[in-house]
């Protein structure tokens, strides 16, 4: 999860959500080697022990903490939580034209009338 959206979330998010996202984690998880999302300096297993070990509901944290705690454990929060995803964008096909290898070619008349020249180096051999 991107920072943006964490602190979106860590804003608007409660003690018990917080919770109940280190209970979901905390069962979840298998691999606690992973590489941490918030420091990729540490393991998933580091992160837990910082972040959600001696985590206390009736506690009030800091904004920083709480976004740190949902961009770490975000994937395992309530799904009326999590936020939507971005439809990722269709990319129109680049245009291509075969590559002109010969310099001659620029100076004859002929290439300037675009509508003549079409197969770019097979254009060539026929020159």
């Amino acid at each position: 999860m991107n920072r943006t959206d964490a602190r979106k979330i860590a804003e608007k998010i409660t003690n018990e959500q917080l919770q109940q996202m280190f209970n979901n984690a905390q069962n979840s998880i298998k691999d606690w080697t992973k590489v941490s999302s918030v420091n990729k300096g540490l393991t998933k297993g580091v992160a837990w022990n910082v972040l959600a070990s001696k985590f206390d509901v009736t506690e009030k944290y800091h904004i920083l903490a709480k976004t740190n705690m949902v961009r770490e454990f975000g994937e395992f929060l309530p799904d009326e939580l999590k936020p939507e995803k971005k439809a990722k964008r269709q990319f129109k096909h680049p245009s291509h034209q075969n590559p002109i290898f010969n310099r001659e070619i620029l100076n004859n008349p002929w290439y300037k009338n675009s509508d003549k020249l079409e197969g770019g180096q097979d254009e060539l051999e026929k020159y």
